[in-house]
């Protein structure tokens, strides 16, 4: 089996599970919150509260829907064309194949939402820090980002990443 049909073995049933996963919790949110009080689960620190974010993250691109789309679209391509042709599919980089199917999983779960209702549906609020209303897909694409961070300052060398992504190769002047 080659290395693309063992990544797909692997990420679209990862994938199709998280995705279900960031639905099932909207399709709750929708019929336990929506037009109804919050519900408190720590008093003054988190809630679990209903939203229907028009926007991208923190709010920004109000009412944007193709732009959003659209910018959607291009990076679920990038996402896919980097886990299947550019992640090696050796041990040492099995994080960065999980951070892709979690890069993936949330943006798809937040396009469907956009596609299907004009809206993503947002429902936990950490009331302490007034921190944004976000929702499991955001979980994803946080935790991912996270761990892509970490893992690029602690685990991975310059040289793992340049089998991932040349650079262009410096001509050689002194002849």
């Amino acid at each position: 089996m080659n290395s693309v049909n063992k990544k797909k073995l692997f990420g679209i049933p990862a994938a199709a599970l998280l995705i279900l996963l960031d639905q099932l919790t909207k399709y709750l949110a929708v019929h336990g919150l929506k037009d109804k009080a919050p519900i408190v689960i720590w008093e003054g620190v988190f809630e679990l509260r209903y939203l229907e974010n028009r926007g991208a993250a923190f709010g920004i691109l109000q009412n944007q829907k193709w732009p959003l789309i659209i910018f959607t679209v291009l990076v679920l391509a990038v996402i896919v064309y980097i886990y299947l042709k550019k992640i090696p599919t050796e041990r040492r980089f099995l994080p960065l194949n999980l951070i892709a199917v979690l890069f993936f999983s949330g943006a798809v779960g937040n396009f469907i939402d956009r596609l299907v209702q004009d809206y993503v549906v947002d429902f936990f609020y950490f009331v302490l820090i007034d921190f944004p209303i976000f929702n499991v897909a955001d979980i994803y694409v946080t935790v991912a980002a996270f761990l892509l961070i970490v893992l690029g300052l602690f685990y991975y060398r310059e040289e793992d990443f340049e089998r991932i992504m040349p650079s262009k190769k410096k001509k050689d002047t002194a002849s």
